[in-house]
């Protein structure tokens, strides 16, 4: 039975003679700050579980955690078009929570505090936010992908300010509710990434805590679901493998390549010296749009000329990109500073920060030379087919 003292957004539940006290919070309201608050103080639990993984549990309580951030280990892992994501998801999340005047996670900053306070264990039990992004990637498909990155892109260029009515449904526990359905039934396969996989998740991890006297800090829009799954033991780890790359995927990727290898040869064996034309083509097209998307990045002369450079031959095996050839002979020049890295949660809070942080514009520079030189693989490869026929 819930505890008549505690706050409507609190759901209490017993599992194997344990208790657990569920806060289901709004990520940007000030009222959950204080739910978490009287719940901790009346509970008095032994463990305090927060919706974070390890990566944002250190980012969130340790305000110097960028500045140890190796920009060059990022790109060789070929990890800049995840961070990429991660940051601007984080500006959109940051300019929601500047107009509703409190700061990103403070309701899960206020669990951590008052359990350390306390005494109580803290135990981050969300999954690991990289194998969550992989995991949504990874299951789209090409349409889906693109409608995906365009509502990303949509939201970070949206500048316009709320007004007080959706400010105040964005405090509320069925307003998110409401967003999180409205997001499932225009990208069903993200929310089931996104949501669904990370309440059996959860759910498991809080099955899993030794603690007798257990508080859980989640979003409202994970109650339900937490709740659900709780009762029944599953396994984690089908929750997080990473998926293998698409077949259909690694086929297009070595299809285009050898289909312009085959027509340029084609070319040679059936025009002869006229065949110098197709490789002009693929020479320029290629390398000008990929030169083009480092000079979209703002990128240093010698990157976009890396970029020009290599493109031809990048675009040849689905294995590289000249993306990151570029973004590492920025790097290179442009060395983050430490100060620079200190100043990424901050720059991501406009358009601009995304092109003046050194850090950043390394993350753009990768990202856009890739898109550019896909660009001029198909272009390159229309092209020359044209002429084939």
């Amino acid at each position: 039975m819930d505890h008549p003292q505690l706050p409507p957004s609190v759901t209490e539940l017993d599992l194997d003679g344990r208790k657990i006290w569920l806060v289901g919070t709004a990520h940007l309201s000030g009222q959950s700050v204080e739910d978490v608050r009287q719940t901790i103080s009346i509970v008095q639990p032994d463990t305090v579980a927060v919706e974070l993984c390890k990566a944002r549990f250190k980012a969130l309580t340790d305000p110097q955690a960028w500045r140890k951030m190796d920009i060059f280990k990022v790109l060789l892992e070929k990890k800049a078009a995840l961070l990429l994501t991660q940051l601007a998801l984080y500006a959109v999340y940051r300019r929601l929570g500047e107009q509703l005047n409190i700061q990103p996670g403070a309701e899960m900053l206020e669990a951590i505090e008052l359990a350390r306070a306390t005494g109580a264990k803290i135990v981050p039990v969300d999954r690991d936010i990289q194998i969550t992004f992989r995991r949504i990637w990874g299951y789209l498909g090409l349409w889906q992908r693109f409608r995906l990155l365009g509502h990303m892109i949509g939201s970070i260029l949206d500048t316009k300010q709320l007004d007080q009515s959706q400010i105040e449904g964005l405090r509320s526990k069925d307003s998110l509710e409401a967003i999180m359905a409205e997001f499932a039934e225009r990208f069903p396969q993200v929310k089931g990434r996104l949501i669904d996989e990370r309440d059996v998740y959860i759910a498991q991890r809080l099955r899993r805590l030794t603690g007798n006297r257990i508080v859980a800090v989640v979003g409202a829009g994970h109650v339900t679901g937490i709740v659900k799954n709780l009762q029944i033991e599953q396994p984690l780890e089908p929750l997080e493998q990473v998926p293998p790359r698409s077949r259909l995927v690694s086929a297009i990727g070595w299809f285009l390549p050898l289909m312009l290898l085959a027509l340029l040869i084609y070319g040679f064996v059936h025009t002869g010296a006229k065949a110098w034309t197709n490789v002009w083509i693929w020479i320029l097209a290629t390398g000008s749009l990929s030169a083009l998307g480092a000079i979209a990045a703002m990128a240093h002369p010698l990157a976009i000329l890396t970029a020009f450079v290599v493109a031809p031959f990048t675009t040849l095996h689905p294995l590289l990109a000249a993306g990151w050839f570029a973004g590492l002979v920025q790097a290179w020049i442009r060395t983050p500073k430490v100060e620079d890295l200190e100043e990424l949660p901050n720059s991501t809070s406009t358009i601009k920060g995304f092109w003046t942080n050194p850090a950043i514009k390394i993350l753009l520079v990768t990202a856009l030379t890739n898109l550019g030189g896909s660009l001029g693989l198909a272009l390159a490869l229309a092209w020359v087919g044209a002429r084939s026929i």
